[in-house]
């Protein structure tokens, strides 16, 4: 089952971030806090938004983050997955497809024309799950980010 996610959902929604940091070999990078994501999913304005995959028992098994993005080109908003992260012992039980389904249930409803995400190039079984439901690779992009010091360096705060 997929579900919103709940403001009780947060220390679960924690945990499997650090555990999907875990996975992609960088848990440092995990610096946000539970108050954090509190914030930014159930605050005055969220503009960040989860769903929970759960087992018939009710059991929190995995989850999406995403939130809005637009088109110029469309002009129309899209959504962006930042997170997609399902525990390694139910994989391959559809609760990654179902989390999908949803965001795509999402975008058809609202007119939205994109659902976008990205994937390490090292992670070919979650390459390979993508592919066996329509996504098809930007390789001619190349993600860009800009974090840290060469962040406040640019925005005048060094």
């Amino acid at each position: 089952m997929i579900r919103n996610a709940e403001v009780t959902d947060v220390p679960v929604i924690h945990a499997m971030i650090r555990e999907l940091a875990e996975y992609e070999k960088v848990p440092h990078e995990a610096r946000a806090t539970e108050e954090q994501l509190r914030e930014a999913l159930f605050g005055e304005r969220p503009a960040v938004f989860a769903h929970i995959a759960e087992t018939d028992e009710g059991e929190a098994v995995g989850f999406s983050v995403w939130f809005l993005s637009f088109s110029t080109w469309r002009g129309a908003h899209g959504i962006y997955l930042e997170d997609l992260y399902v525990r390694p012992g139910v994989r391959g039980g559809g609760y990654g497809k179902a989390l999908l389904a949803e965001l795509a249930r999402t975008c058809v409803e609202r007119g939205y024309e994109r659902l976008e995400w990205s994937v390490l190039d090292w992670n070919s079984s979650a390459i390979d799950f993508y592919r066996s439901v329509g996504a098809v690779s930007m390789d001619e992009w190349t993600v860009n980010r800009m974090t840290d010091d060469a962040l406040r360096k640019l925005g005048g705060a060094e």
